[in-house]
């Protein structure tokens, strides 16, 4: 993968799809990509740079059943292990700092865990489109 790409899926070594996105939202990109496409997706390859337990839901909800993580939490482990995804790591650490992390944490069924976290994404999208606020400062202009 590029050094800025952060999300990359093939079919038998070729990439069909490529995304520089943070949080989930290169695996939304990625679904958006995939509806209408007939792809055989026993064939498909996912290579994200940090999966937890929402990313391996969203993975494993798309029917991707081989699975490479930069980094993956045991947490995203065991959802891709319980939808016996083949996965493999360069490194694998007890949690990650993501508020869905421990959201996600009992949280067994993949259409629950997408309600949920499509849910949060879609209210990330709206903020990150309202831009930053922008606060007067004492002197009555923008406070920068």
């Amino acid at each position: 993968m590029a050094s800025d790409t952060t999300l990359e899926f093939s079919i038998d070594g070729q990439v069909l799809f490529t995304s520089a996105g943070k949080w989930l939202h290169p695996l939304f990109e990625l679904e958006r990509f995939l509806d209408g496409r007939q792809l055989d997706m026993s064939r498909a390859e996912i290579r994200d740079k940090i999966i937890g337990r929402a990313s391996a839901f969203l993975i494993v909800r798309m029917g991707i059943r081989r699975v490479h993580a930069g980094v993956l939490s045991l947490l995203g482990k065991d959802v891709l292990d319980r939808a016996e995804a083949a996965c493999t790591w360069d490194a694998l650490v007890d949690t990650i700092q993501c508020r869905t992390e421990g959201l996600l944490r009992t949280t067994r069924d993949p259409q629950e865990a997408y309600r949920i976290v499509s849910d949060l994404a879609a209210k990330d999208r709206e903020r990150q489109m309202k831009g930053p606020a922008v606060r007067p400062s004492a002197s009555g202009g923008p406070a920068l």
